[in-house]
């Protein structure tokens, strides 16, 4: 199924409204992205784009996120894809620019600078070569070293784009898996034929795949998306030969949501946390009144495994970094009692980072949650049976995501998976041991209120900061922190892979990860610094960003410790900072200020502009013990 399933119908009077969308620009965009965050269909995701870029031809002025400036280079039709692409943005409150080659010009276009390519300047590059285009030449006669000679040259010629793009417009590059519409000629056993063209699309897609994780090139995995919905549903053989269009404008929605939650993946726009209700969500039946031994869950029904089978799923979201919370209606005792009692619960108490049941409204508990976790209300996904609490939430929190599911629970996993919500772009060890972090957390905070003095807690906490510059090893890590890091970021800065690694060879530059370890446990990298010598000699702090779990632990003196260091080092005589304003650093604003440092201007939107002079500077002692890793 190709619709969005996971979204919920819109109001009967979704026209209407769109009709009346306001011309004030301030509230015209959040209308937008509200209607926007409805199941939309071809017609009605243009008709919204339509309607947006009319009375916002340029987009808004101020945004929380970063606006896009997206080129889409292939070799088929590819117009009528781009609203769904723009509409894909506006629902996650990015502004979305499109540029589409002219027909089959994207390698002339690449390679003249006075193209209109250039002159748009991508931030962002989609490369969507289509199944004919990839696959002309290569036929039933060919053997398997002609085959295997066609293949190399392919895929020379994808890794010949990306490296254009990237080399033109520094920046990064999706490249479109092939979609697999060629019909077999020899049957079940079509790999045996070496010049079968749906063979050789399965092999390109997967020397695609291996040759994109050697060049940091991500992945628009439509071939996957197409196997689980049927190719049909993606591509319509008449309208190829009528048009080019390789992919049905009825998949366009779907296509433009898989490139939006990419391109908002990016911005460290998805989503951190599940919040999971309990009775009819994860297992069946309800708790305080069937108890333990009446709730649906396990092998012995369809039903109780059903339930079990969304456990594992969620299990294993969690093991790639999600974080998991429980927001129940419920006496706590009776929701805790299946996590610790019933031998066919999948997820444990210790799954959980942060458990709220009681009979407060959903909600107030949603928002007691997200403190809990030192995370942003937009970083929440909700996950519930009853229609009445998910239209709650919507209204209430409107930045919280909550699927539209029945009460099938055999649905649940499909819509979480379908919904993107949690889009990733690689896995570090961060993010797999991030629930035992909120654990340590727990703990921390149990040291902090048993003991009478801060001094004494730090002291207690035997904290180490470990430190080292920036590397490849770390280089996914780097880059997600500085995507995705939003209330302690100096200036919120976005760089990609291509940016860090010119910081590293820069000679009058240092790339800075801190890691925080103490006696409950790892922290992770909890922070990133980026500084550049500019050529007066003063150091500028072009990035400071830390993970909000360890603010007041002396993090922030004993990391500036460490820039005075690295300032010297490169023979430094002041280091500048800014604070540049957006809708979620006001913690930071006096940052530097509490430093030491001097305020030496401020400008009407907030920010302000520090300078701390090096002959006059002592480090700070702190109670961390520092170590170069």
């Amino acid at each position: 199924m190709t619709d969005l399933h996971w979204l919920p119908s819109g109001p009967a009077d979704w026209r209407a409204r769109l009709k009346a969308l306001p011309a004030d620009p301030s509230t015209a965009w959040d209308n937008a992205v509200a209607l926007a965050n409805a199941r939309l269909n071809f017609v009605l995701t243009n008709a919204l784009d339509e309607t947006i870029r009319r009375i916002l031809p340029a987009g808004p002025e101020t945004l929380p996120t970063q606006k896009v400036r997206l080129a889409v280079l292939g070799s088929s039709t590819l117009t009528h894809l781009l609203p769904g692409i723009r509409a894909a943005g506006l629902r996650r409150g990015i502004w979305i620019d499109t540029y589409e080659n002219d027909y089959g010009q994207y390698l002339q276009e690449l390679t003249d600078p006075d193209s209109g390519l250039h002159a748009f300047r991508p931030t962002a590059v989609l490369v969507a070569l289509d199944a004919y285009h990839l696959t002309a030449g290569v036929t039933a006669a060919m053997d398997a070293e002609t085959a295997a000679a066609a293949l190399a040259e392919r895929l020379d010629s994808i890794r010949d784009v990306w490296r254009l793009a990237r080399d033109a417009f520094r920046c990064p590059v999706l490249q479109q898996a092939v979609l697999p519409l060629h019909l077999p000629v020899l049957g079940n056993n079509e790999h045996r034929l070496s010049g079968s063209k749906a063979a050789f699309v399965a092999r390109l897609n997967t020397a695609i795949r291996t040759m994109a994780e050697q060049d940091g090139v991500d992945i628009l995995a439509i071939d996957d998306r197409a196997a689980r919905d049927g190719i049909a549903k993606w591509h319509d053989t008449a309208l190829w030969h009528r048009s080019k269009q390789e992919v049905s404008p009825t998949a366009g929605p779907l296509y433009g949501d898989l490139v939006g939650r990419w391109l908002a993946a990016k911005q460290g726009r998805s989503f951190k946390c599940l919040v999971l209700d309990l009775d009819n969500t994860i297992w069946g039946g309800v708790i305080g009144d069937d108890g333990l031994e009446g709730i649906a869950l396990g092998q012995g029904s369809p039903l109780g495994e059903a339930y079990t089978a969304f456990q594992d799923y969620v299990r294993e979201l969690s093991r790639r970094g999600v974080i998991l919370a429980v927001c129940s209606k419920n006496d706590e005792a009776n929701a805790l009692e299946p996590f610790e009692k019933h031998p066919d619960m999948v997820l444990r108490r210790g799954d959980i980072a942060s458990f709220v049941a009681n009979w407060q409204n959903k909600a107030d508990n949603i928002r007691t949650i997200a403190r809990d976790l030192n995370i942003g209300l937009d970083a929440l996904c909700f996950i519930d049976d009853n229609p009445f609490e998910r239209n709650l939430v919507r209204q209430e929190l409107p930045m919280v995501a909550v699927p539209e599911v029945s009460d099938d629970p055999t649905g649940y996993p499909v819509a979480l998976a379908d919904g993107g919500y949690f889009e990733g772009l690689s896995v570090t060890d961060e993010d797999r041991e991030r629930t035992s972090q909120y654990q340590g957390n727990k703990a921390r905070d149990a040291l902090k209120a048993a003991v009478t003095d801060l001094p004494s807690y730090l002291r207690g906490l035997d904290m180490r900061l470990v430190w080292k510059r920036f590397d490849k090893i770390g280089l996914q890590r780097i880059v997600q922190l500085i995507n995705k890091s939003n209330q302690f970021n100096l200036t919120t800065r976005r760089y990609t892979d291509e940016d860090i690694l010119a910081v590293m060879a820069d000679p009058d530059a240092f790339g800075l990860q801190l890691r925080l370890t103490d006696r409950f446990g790892d922290n992770g990298i909890i922070a990133i610094v980026i500084g550049r010598l500019l050529p007066d000699k003063d150091l500028y702090v072009d990035t400071w960003l830390m993970s909000c779990r360890v603010l007041g632990r002396q993090v922030e003196p004993t990391t500036l410790n460490l820039i005075a260091q690295e300032a010297a080092m490169l023979g430094a005589r002041r280091i500048v900072g800014d604070y540049i304003p957006t809708k979620k650093n006001a913690m930071v604003k006096d940052h530097y200020a509490r430093l030491g440092f001097t305020v030496m201007e401020t400008d009407e939107a907030g920010g302000n502009r520090n300078l701390l002079d090096l002959a006059g500077f002592a480090p700070a002692e702190t109670f961390i013990h520092v170590i170069e890793g």
